[in-house]
């Protein structure tokens, strides 16, 4: 299971949407995720889709990679989905069986919020897939840059953000390391109660929260040896630049978001 999380997880091939500037696929991504909560009809529903489905074709990855994604969070969406599902108020009774009512209203509003979790999670992964840490850690600073007129600590948080993203996958990796080695000395993650479960994962939370600050400090020791002092006089090997190709990912989400609230007000 822990294989299938694609956040913070990087695809490193050329295309359109790997070429585009960081700090505007994070802009797209914030817009996007505004899209989302725009979307209140099936037509919009499908709007995304269809968004999501060309940018992973464009972006050159694997559309059953995103999906591969939702696979941790599979509980979460069946629980999103029948909490709305049953504890929905309507009016169009579909079903009644003793105290359990379901109404149309209910399942449309069910199938739209575990529909919103999917796009969130997917939008965001193509954040991560298609935009390398450095670059995303570049963005952040720039984007945060005007505020460092306030004393806002811009590099700081953007080299923060970055780093926590960059240790995702080797702290996934590491987990699953540790589970292995854990389940070959008889170990059971998966059997018993709720409660049973829980005081399994002590074998493999405490190894896990002392490699993890076994790597901060070696991180810390290189950056020190580095001479790292923050982001006060630093400069970049890699002047991000905005094309042509920005504008036209820019008005491409416009137009997207236009059409969503334009169905929205005509189809409602």
């Amino acid at each position: 299971m822990l294989s299938d999380i694609t956040m913070g997880q990087y695809f490193p091939v050329d295309s359109p949407i790997h070429r585009l500037d960081p700090r505007v696929k994070l802009i797209l991504t914030l817009a996007f995720i505004v899209a989302v909560f725009l979307a209140h009809t099936a037509a919009g529903y499908v709007l995304l889709f269809g968004f999501i489905f060309l940018v992973s074709r464009l972006a050159r990855i694997p559309f059953g990679m995103l999906l591969k994604g939702l696979r941790p969070l599979r509980l979460i969406l069946i629980l999103t989905f029948l909490l709305n599902l049953f504890f929905t108020p309507g009016e169009t009774v579909l079903l009644h069986f003793w105290v359990i009512t379901l109404t149309r209203e209910a399942l449309r509003q069910a199938a739209f919020y575990s529909l919103r979790l999917v796009f969130l999670v997917m939008g965001t992964s193509l954040l991560t897939l298609t935009t390398s840490p450095v670059s995303l850690s570049d963005a952040l600073e720039l984007l945060f840059s005007p505020l460092k007129k306030i004393h806002f600590p811009a590099h700081e948080l953007a080299m923060m953000m970055t780093i926590a993203l960059r240790f995702i996958p080797t702290l996934l990796d590491e987990t699953d390391k540790i589970m292995k080695a854990q389940m070959a000395r008889g170990a059971d993650f998966e059997s018993g109660n709720l409660v049973r479960r829980a005081r399994s994962m002590v074998p493999l939370l405490v190894p896990l929260f002392v490699s993890a600050f076994r790597r901060a400090g070696d991180l810390a020791m290189a950056m020190e040896s580095r001479c790292y002092h923050g982001g006060e006089g630093r400069t970049r090997f890699r002047v991000l630049r905005l094309t042509r190709a920005d504008g036209l990912a820019l008005a491409v989400m416009a137009a997207l978001i236009g059409l969503i609230v334009l169905e929205g007000i005509f189809l409602t």
